[in-house]
């Protein structure tokens, strides 16, 4: 039951009040004036006789007669005329304030049904944000009586405050069980390098050490991936120009794919946000299109602009992904079934990452199976004149 029906039966339940308290009140005032004029008029015209006795009583003297009918006549007509006029004028008031009331009533059920609407307001912006922190630093401020209503906006403020505090605790914990992992793997790279690079050097020794290198490499792209996605979680502060156009076409010059057809057909998209993170953003899709590629195959790059929207679309040949899996590339840590099987060496980051940026920046990404095999990814955020 949505707001407006609410407040429609609420106006209906006010006028239907007043409307059966008027009806009555009426009702009650038509009898009782029925009874006064029966007495009044009875006390100064009634004869004792019903109009059916008249020419009886007085059989040689029509005149007579007629004067005492019309005299009945007269007094039952007063009667009913103002008992016909009470009908009108009470039936016509009636409907008026049947009217005022409905309109009374619509403006109390909108006034009581404000403070709920705020509540379903905030509730909603907060479940339309998919990026972990944004949203819950809303409150509601709800001022007024403290009633039913002002404790569950307590209520629901109290919980974003314990839901805030519990994302930023585990955004936290990531960055800095993050940067704690840094130190010790950048000592363990420049231990190998250097045993490998010591005049000799026995060849086992090299290639233990190349193999270690690679292992180390690895575990570094995953703490740089963790940062990244614990900083995107994070709704961007500060904002400066940037044009997807100009981020697209800088990281395809770096990209390298010589076994791929690399299309691009980029016009100015511009939109607000962080440089690098946008940059990220670029770079992890073009990236997945490379990796999950066929041989001989493309990739393609669009940006443009379109209903207040810099729109970025990365699409690319590749094996054909079902569309029940889609929606969990963008999970962290989750692969595709034959990614985990054939030992690919992502880590489930990448996209993760994409969607946490596009969040971050007040837009959105989709991604939907190409025909044919492979995907096509669409980002849209705000756009900046």
């Amino acid at each position: 039951m949505n707001r407006w029906t609410i407040r429609v039966r609420l106006t209906v339940l006010y006028g239907g009040l007043f409307f059966l308290a008027g009806a009555l009140l009426l009702g009650v005032t038509y009898l009782l004036m029925a009874q006064r004029l029966d007495r009044n008029l009875g006390a100064f015209g009634d004869i004792g006789v019903r109009k059916e006795q008249v020419a009886e009583l007085f059989p040689n003297n029509p005149g007579m007669a007629q004067a005492i009918e019309d005299a009945l006549t007269s007094r039952q007509n007063v009667r009913d005329d103002a008992l016909n006029s009470l009908l009108t004028q009470g039936g016509t008031a009636l409907l008026g304030v049947g009217l005022v009331a409905g309109a009374f009533g619509w403006v109390v059920a909108g006034r009581a049904l404000q403070p709920l609407q705020r509540i379903t307001d905030t509730a909603r912006r907060i479940a339309g944000s998919d990026g972990g922190r944004i949203g819950l630093h809303e409150r509601i401020a709800l001022g007024g009586p403290r009633d039913e209503v002002a404790e569950l906006a307590q209520t629901f403020n109290v919980m974003l405050e314990r839901l805030d505090r519990s994302f930023d605790g585990q955004r936290r914990f990531v960055a800095n069980a993050s940067h704690e992992l840094r130190t010790p793997l950048a000592l363990n790279r420049a231990l190998v390098e250097l045993a490998v690079t010591r005049p000799g050097a026995a060849t086992e020794t090299r290639q233990l050490g190349e193999s270690l290198l690679t292992v180390n490499e690895r575990h570094e792209r995953l703490i740089d991936g963790l940062l990244t996605l614990a900083d995107a979680e994070n709704e961007v502060a500060e904002r400066s120009p940037v044009d997807l156009y100009e981020v697209a076409g800088h990281v395809l010059d770096q990209t390298k794919a010589p076994d791929l057809e690399v299309l691009r057909q980029l016009s100015p998209a511009p939109t607000a946000g962080d440089p690098i993170l946008l940059e990220r953003l670029v770079q992890n899709l073009v990236e997945n299109a490379v990796r999950h590629n066929a041989p001989g195959g493309w990739l393609a790059v669009t940006t443009y602009t379109v209903n207040g929207w810099a729109v970025l679309t990365v699409t690319n040949t590749g094996p054909v992904v079902p569309a029940y899996e889609v929606e969990t590339l963008f999970q962290p840590f989750r692969r595709l079934n034959r990614e985990r099987i054939d030992g690919g060496r992502g880590f489930g980051l990448g996209l993760s990452i994409v969607r946490a940026v596009a969040t971050a920046h007040a837009g959105k990404i989709q991604a939907v199976p190409r025909e044919g095999g492979g995907l096509v990814f669409t980002v849209a955020l705000p756009h900046r004149a």
